[in-house]
């Protein structure tokens, strides 16, 4: 109605201005029929163009675009039907053209008036918290028109951040910059905000630190918005709701660092998809979230193999939406046993196989390293061995940072597997390879769950020593990367992958007890027999190369063949291990290198 009466108005002021305000040239049936037409045209033109079945955003610039083209439509239209009948209408020819930019003004301006009346005059609930977006690029822009058009958010926008001086006098849906970031303390207090929201893309870690190290104590929120991928990967799988309620607080992972990954996809899907892809360790941390990233490459079969049946049954719940564990995907065996998993290499006859399966917590191995040989040594050369008896085309062996120079049970075991892969992909001449990284965010017994349980527990939060480091990375992160070295490995190599700079433990546990807000001590206890002060991702007798992808490097293992494994040698060696800086095994001498 708006629109037809913006055609009507505007061809009334083409004609004034035409004949020169003078009414008494006007045929009014002449222009009632010109009105008419403009107007069923602008309908019928509207409509095909879904200017009025709802697709475009009002008020937005899609919306212009369409509103723009409809009017032209409707002036070509209204341009013949006047060359055709100007003696019976007696209406001059360039009426019309007269008329176009009148009515696409006025179209437009109804509608801005109308999103300025919206976004001017937002309302929110009693309950909704005042909010400062620190971000005025793409993203700041998109949360503020969203909590300003919502009258349901829980946010009320009171103002933006942005550390860009040309930014400062910027204003978003009315919302304006206050200031930069080194302001914010003084900004929460003049906005009485008590949320933070981090509208940036891939924020560092370095720059969450500093944000959130300038609001603590102030009483505030920091909410960041969780990698895109994720928020699709939740929508798809729960209720598809977006937005505002992705926000989420800051957590350890986004104060050590979150760096995304540029995955290949082509060279992924060159060697998995279409392919048996097997999985050892399924049920475990890494091993699961192997699984739920190779399931969107589309293999033609995924076995997940595990000997943890509630393990297991998590990892088809997450991929599969069910644990009924009555299908093939699942297969439960021990890596131990070499003539079962034979007999399932045989008859699976996988082509890819990622061998995640271990023994990984150092302190116990370390007291009980028979169990770790048996588990990450003799498993898996298990696993090789039934890899090697089906040919299969590439194996990718789960490794750590503590096979380099080891001075632990856990470490020599890995290094002997890295090894035996090493010696595997010579006899085969496939693509046998390794990857190694540091501890992984969030898997199970590692360090940051068992300090938020001590938090949660009144503390106190144990810490090795007050310089102890680590690397880290998600588990996300670290399958991406492993997938990717399959790509990208050759046989014998072993692939490392870029954890970034380690980080100081002590830190961690400051700033995960700041976070919880209570008061809890830290005891230091001082560093475990065989444990280093700092881990490293190359060996001493290590030659760490570049490749082609930018957060992963190569080295490689000398190969060890099984018939020069010596458990009583190689025990001897984990036993002698009683200090965190001992020298790492010389593997020039033979028969220790056939101990480690």
């Amino acid at each position: 109605m708006l629109d037809s009466l913006a055609w009507a108005v505007a061809l009334l002021l083409a004609v004034l201005l035409r004949y020169e305000l003078d009414v008494r040239l006007i045929n009014v049936w002449g222009m009632v029929l010109l009105v008419a037409v403009a107007v069923a045209t602008q309908l019928i033109a509207g409509w095909s163009l879904a200017l009025y079945r709802g697709r475009y955003t009002f008020g937005s610039i899609h919306e212009a675009r369409v509103l723009v083209a409809t009017t032209l439509i409707v002036a070509a239209v209204t341009s013949v039907f006047l060359f055709i009948v100007v003696n019976e209408v007696h209406v001059a020819r360039s009426v019309s053209a007269i008329a176009f930019p009148f009515a696409a003004l006025l179209m437009a301006a109804v509608r801005y008036a109308k999103r300025l009346y919206v976004e001017g005059k937002p309302t929110f609930g009693e309950e909704a918290q005042r909010t400062l977006i620190y971000g005025a690029g793409f993203l700041g822009n998109s949360l503020v028109t969203r909590m300003v058009q919502d009258p349901d958010s829980p946010y009320v926008p009171v103002g933006l951040i942005d550390d860009d001086s040309g930014k400062k006098h910027l204003r978003l849906s009315s919302v304006g910059v206050l200031g930069r970031g080194d302001e914010l303390p003084e900004l929460i207090k003049r906005t009485k905000s008590t949320v933070i929201v981090l509208a940036m893309a891939h924020v560092e870690a370095k720059k969450v630190r500093e944000i959130s190290d300038k609001v603590a104590g102030l009483g505030v929120k920091v909410l960041v918005l969780p990698p895109l991928q994720e928020m699709l990967t939740a929508n798809t799988n729960h209720d598809n709701k977006g937005g505002l309620t992705d926000f989420r607080e800051i957590d350890v992972a986004d104060l050590i660092g979150r760096r995304p990954v540029d995955i290949k996809v082509d060279q992924i899907a060159g060697y998995v998809t279409g392919k048996r892809v097997l999985v050892t360790g399924a049920g475990g941390s890494i091993g699961s979230e192997l699984c739920r990233q190779l399931h969107s490459f589309d293999p033609a079969e995924l076995i997940m193999l595990d000997r943890d049946e509630s393990g297991l049954q998590h990892t088809q719940f997450s991929i599969h939406g069910h644990g009924l564990l009555n299908d093939n995907t699942t297969v439960l065996a021990d890596i131990r046993d070499a003539r079962t998993l034979r007999e399932i290499f045989a008859r699976r006859r996988p082509e890819v196989v990622f061998h995640a399966a271990a023994l990984k917590h150092a302190p116990l191995l370390q007291m009980y390293p028979t169990e770790g040989w048996q588990t990450n040594v003799l498993g898996s050369l298990n696993v090789l061995a039934a890899a090697r008896s089906v040919d299969v085309e590439t194996f990718v062996n789960v490794s750590t940072d503590k096979a380099a120079s080891p001075t632990t049970a856990l470490g020599h075991s890995k290094r002997a597997a890295e090894k035996l892969t090493a010696w595997m992909a010579n006899e085969t001449g496939r693509r046998y390879v390794s990857v190694r990284f540091g501890n992984v965010i969030g898997s199970r017994g590692s360090m940051l769950p068992l300090f938020t349980d001590q938090i949660n527990n009144g503390g106190p939060v144990t810490v090795t020593h007050e310089d102890v480091t680590r690397f880290f990375m998600t588990i996300p992160e670290a399958c991406q990367l492993v997938i990717q070295a399959g790509a990208i490995g050759h046989g014998g190599d072993v692939l490392i992958l870029d954890m970034g700079e380690p980080v100081r433990i002590m830190d961690v546990a400051r700033r995960m007890i700041a976070m919880s807000g209570r008061e809890i001590d830290i005891k230091i206890t001082g560093l475990r027999p065989s444990e280093k002060l700092h881990e490293q991702l190359v060996g001493d007798d290590e030659v760490k190369d570049p490749d082609q992808h930018p957060k992963i490097s190569h080295t490689h293992a000398r190969p060890l063949a099984p018939s020069e494994l010596n458990q009583d040698l190689w025990l001897r060696r984990c036993a002698e291990e009683s200090g965190p800086e001992l020298p790492s095994i010389d593997e020039s001498d033979g028969d220790v290198a056939a101990g480690a």
